[in-house]
């Protein structure tokens, strides 16, 4: 059994719950335990919100991108979330940051760090060809007892 969708939304802090409740609607009809759902939400909230607050072109680049990708696939037993935006991406100058646990009273840079505890393989590099930053990750799936589309 596979499921997968793309959304394409605005660069605005209200899509962020948006791509999170799909997620999750998607994942409580196919029969994922919940634990797991929970784990890809809260990872997928923070690579959206990576997208929202640093996914825009520079001014350099001709002024600011309004949009980021997202796309989910349910692929038997694995879940894989890709978040794209079309910004600057990551050059020498802006490397791909190095996910490390934030200080407990820091109100920002837990967002990698969180999605490589919760997720269990996770890529952060450039979108082939557009640039942007793409930030993908997957998660072995487990399912309820009584799910209705569990993988066979």
């Amino acid at each position: 059994m596979s499921i997968w969708w793309s959304l394409h939304l605005r660069r605005e802090a209200a899509s962020v719950p948006l791509a999170r409740r799909l997620l999750l609607g998607t994942m409580e009809t196919a029969g994922v335990d919940p634990d797991v759902s929970y784990d890809l939400s809260v990872a997928l909230s923070e690579a959206c919100a990576n997208a929202v607050e640093h996914g825009g072109k520079s001014a350099a680049q001709g002024g600011c991108s309004e949009a980021y990708r997202v796309t989910a696939y349910l692929d038997g037993e694995k879940c894989r979330i890709e978040v794209a935006d079309s910004g600057p991406g990551f050059t020498a100058e802006r490397p791909v940051p190095t996910p490390t646990p934030a200080h407990a009273d820091a109100e920002a840079g837990r967002g990698l760090y969180l999605i490589r505890e919760l997720a269990d393989h996770v890529h952060i590099g450039n979108e082939p060809g557009l640039g942007g930053a793409v930030v993908s990750f997957d998660k072995i799936l487990k399912w309820r007892k009584d799910a209705p589309l569990m993988a066979v």
